[in-house]
């Protein structure tokens, strides 16, 4: 099994007390990010998710200044199909992997929701965005492999004696990451990635889906083993009671308008379709301390883990039993939880897998 490792998130969209909210609504600042980025180094965090989206900050300008604020941790920033030519792409991610001294990872995303990635420009259908993602991934790959032109004829893009300089400082090139449920995803992940994150489900649920995916992996001529990982909320406080009460709280603003607002937008999504389903079928609490609270008022991977430090490491650990040792986390309010997370679970986590 790989080692352990743990990712926090950098909210560049800002952050908040209370969801949908807008009087408990963080805007986002320089000032806010350099807190979150301190807190999650200080907390022992390996790498930064950094989102994208219109509402959101430039991701790779923010994954600069990452770097220029920051001493080891490792931005995860994403390539998305459509938005940037591969060639271009390859360069960017090239040149930010040199000047950080190898501190990028890429993180595939093309399961957005049509109507978003439209008022941005990009007009393909979200199966066209697959395919134009695994082409452009392969070119990249090319690109920073091959020492001489490269020539591509595919079905996006055609190249000529293409070259990427500079080459990435990581061998052969910076690892990828992919978080997604649906068959295109997998399949995706199979091929391309080094880290496959699941969103929040049930352990034996976890446990069956790195089987399916090792399995889709095995088909592929790949680098190395497909390593899995989850993407999660957590809250944690020294007392439960005080956990479910700030958990209750993040959900308090949101109005029935605003959960209408949420069907309709994630509707094309199948990661996000999983999520419901797991609350429609559980409730708030998928398990003792698996809450699905927040996937009912807000996008994207709204499940999380609550309670007291014990707690919040017993069902992390479940998912590490299960084949997972990559956690992408986030909480509210950023700066705060990174830092619980690091002084109160991450001991007992690395003792218990020492």
């Amino acid at each position: 099994m790989a080692e352990i490792e743990y990712g926090w998130y950098l909210p560049t969209h800002g952050d908040a007390t209370r969801v949908n909210d807008p009087a408990a609504a963080i805007p986002p600042t320089p000032e806010l990010m350099h807190r979150v980025v301190r807190a999650a180094e200080d907390a022992g965090f390996s790498y930064l998710l950094i989102p994208v989206g219109a509402t959101c900050w430039e991701a790779y300008m923010a994954g600069a200044f990452v770097t220029e604020r920051s001493r080891t941790i490792r931005p995860l920033i994403a390539a998305r199909p459509g938005f940037v030519n591969p060639v271009m792409a390859a360069k960017m991610i090239a040149t930010f992997d040199v000047m950080s001294g190898g501190r990028i990872s890429i993180n595939l995303i093309a399961g957005q929701a049509d109507k978003e990635v439209q008022g941005e420009g990009v007009r393909y259908s979200k199966e066209q965005r697959y395919d134009l993602m695994r082409e452009e991934t392969a070119i990249m790959k090319l690109l920073w492999t091959q020492s001489g032109g490269v020539d591509f004829d595919g079905e996006f893009h055609t190249l000529s004696g293409a070259r990427c300089v500079p080459k990435p400082v990581q061998k052969p090139y910076p690892k990828f990451y992919l978080g997604g449920g649906s068959e295109q995803a997998a399949d995706m992940s199979a091929e391309h990635s080094d880290v496959h994150l699941f969103w929040g489900d049930l352990p034996e649920n976890i446990s069956k889906s790195v089987t399916d995916l090792n399995v889709r992996a095995g088909k592929y001529d790949r680098r190395g083993p497909l390593n899995f990982g989850m993407r999660l909320q957590v809250i944690c406080r020294e007392d439960e009671a005080d956990a479910w009460a700030w958990a209750e709280q993040l959900i308090s603003g949101t109005t029935e308008a605003d959960r209408d607002r949420l069907k309709a937008r994630v509707s094309t999504s199948e990661a996000n379709r999983r999520v419901q389903e797991l609350a429609a079928k559980y409730g708030d609490r998928a398990g003792d301390h698996l809450w699905t609270g927040l996937t009912r008022v807000r996008p994207g991977a709204g499940v999380a883990v609550v309670g007291n430090p014990e707690q919040v490491a017993h069902q992390f650990q479940q998912f590490i039993d299960a084949g997972c040792t990559s956690f992408c986390l986030s909480g509210y309010l950023h700066d705060e939880e990174a830092a619980r997370f690091g002084r109160l679970v991450r001991p007992l986590l690395d003792a218990r897998n020492d």
